[in-house]
């Protein structure tokens, strides 16, 4: 796994987001993403670190599921 940077990223699907940090589960330890959205109401949201750092087979796509692009400003 490679250190998740705070800044912001591009899903696979096209949206952006800006990733705030990493947490820990407090029972499981299990470690998680937060970030916000860049879109719409901006809303706040966890993902397992595991899960974030999944690659993608869909539509044609094969890639990460995240893409860490702090210089990308077109959304």
């Amino acid at each position: 796994m490679t250190d998740i940077v705070p800044g912001r990223y591009r899903h696979f699907k096209g949206q952006h987001y800006e990733v705030i940090g990493t947490a820990r589960h407090s029972e499981s330890e299990e470690e998680f993403v937060v970030y916000r959205a860049l879109y719409g109401d901006g809303g706040l949201w966890v993902r397992p670190r595991a899960m974030w750092d999944e690659r993608v087979e869909r539509d044609g796509y094969d890639g990460p599921r995240f893409i860490h692009d702090p210089t990308d400003s077109d959304d």
